[in-house]
């Protein structure tokens, strides 16, 4: 298994296990390619759920850009939403897990056909 490989199947584990969920292994696949060279930063792998300015870039750069959203719907209300699923505790809230459940929250699958 490759380096990236590795990560989804790491990624898979915290939505078994933190998150509760059973994660669609494609759709998780597909949003880690989505993230590009970010998810072997460890720094940008990982999502500051408390930092406000990262939960702007969340909102503007994939909810709007990304997935298309319009900045009317309650964007920020599903971020927190996503942050709590995950654990406001959790240290490492990688950014392909927030963004698999935000496409999830807002079915939003399709984008990644």
């Amino acid at each position: 298994m490759g380096k990236r490989d590795d990560l989804i199947a790491k990624y898979a584990d915290d939505l078994k296990n933190k998150c509760g969920m059973t994660p669609d292994m494609d759709l998780l696949t597909k949003v880690t390619i989505g993230c590009g060279p970010a998810i072997y930063n460890a720094d940008a792998s990982t999502v500051a759920g408390s930092q406000a300015s990262e939960l702007e870039t969340i909102k503007n750069n994939f909810l709007i850009k990304k997935l298309g959203l319009s900045a009317s719907a309650d964007l920020s209300g599903a971020i927190d939403s996503v942050i709590e699923t995950y654990g406001k505790s959790e240290r490492n809230k990688y950014r392909a897990v927030v963004y698999y459940m935000l496409t999830k929250h807002f079915g939003k699958e399709a984008i990644y056909g």
